[in-house]
């Protein structure tokens, strides 16, 4: 998830009315394949598909694909649609960990929905979680609209002229996309009432942490402006805390 000042670097060419439109439908249908996999792993190993809270969690994230690739820059769509070069070798290695680990959390609470393996989370629990799981979709993404270089792999595109942002989200924290994130992964499994899928939750978001530090240090090292960023905003996703 990287950075730039929106008044800075390269105007994209404006598109053509039919060329942005088809653009902006293989954005809305590239983020569909995610949810396609998260509800087919909910659905199956629940054994049904008549789960409330697992389309709880669907919905918000088809609003959320739709407003994005409808309202961001028609540069980002193209970005996040296509294989990109200058991928750095360990962070391809994480995003494979981070997709495979990420799917647990659904397959554990859909096999402890079947099974009951464990004490239902009480509503209230769960609505709260669902209030967090709205409000981390919210802030990642506005942190996508915001950053027309909220790229899926961590690269410094330097042939967009990348610099460094310091508006909307990025006033309180360097990585709000992750932020968001975060919090996302850990309320998911309360929404679907599974103690034990929260295990898993815990692990992804470790991951999403190692993620973070990774690039902010790859950031200091080869974006120019960045490590000035960081004596303006202290924490990278936590403020206060980290």
């Amino acid at each position: 998830m990287t950075f730039i000042h929106p008044d800075s670097g390269r105007t994209p060419e404006p598109l053509d009315i039919p060329h942005e439109r088809q653009l902006r439908l293989r954005g809305i249908l590239f983020g569909l394949f995610p949810i396609i996999i998260m509800g087919a792993v909910l659905f199956i190993s629940a054994g049904t598909i008549f789960w409330p809270a697992a389309w709880l969690i669907l919905l918000p994230v088809f609003i959320a694909v739709v407003v994005v690739s409808l309202t961001c820059s028609t540069d980002l769509v193209m970005e996040r649609t296509k294989k990109q070069a200058g991928a750095k070798d360990w962070d391809a290695q994480l995003v494979r960990l981070l997709n495979l680990v990420g799917l647990l959390p659904f397959l554990v609470a859909g096999l402890d929905f079947r099974f009951g393996w464990t004490d239902q989370i009480t509503l209230p629990v769960q609505a709260g979680a669902f209030v967090l799981f709205i409000l981390g979709y919210c802030l990642f993404s506005w942190a996508m609209i915001t950053n027309r270089f909220f790229s899926l792999v961590v690269r410094v595109q330097e042939e967009k002229g990348h610099t460094v942002i310091t508006g909307g989200p990025y006033r309180f924290v360097r990585h709000p996309g992750y932020a968001g994130f975060f919090i996302i992964v850990l309320a998911q499994p309360v929404i679907l009432g599974s103690i034990l899928a929260i295990i898993p939750a815990i692990i992804t978001a470790g991951i999403i942490v190692i993620r973070t530090s990774r690039e902010d240090a790859t950031l200091q090292a080869e974006l120019p402006g960045y490590r000035e960023f960081t004596r303006q905003v202290r924490y990278r996703l936590v403020p206060g805390i980290w």
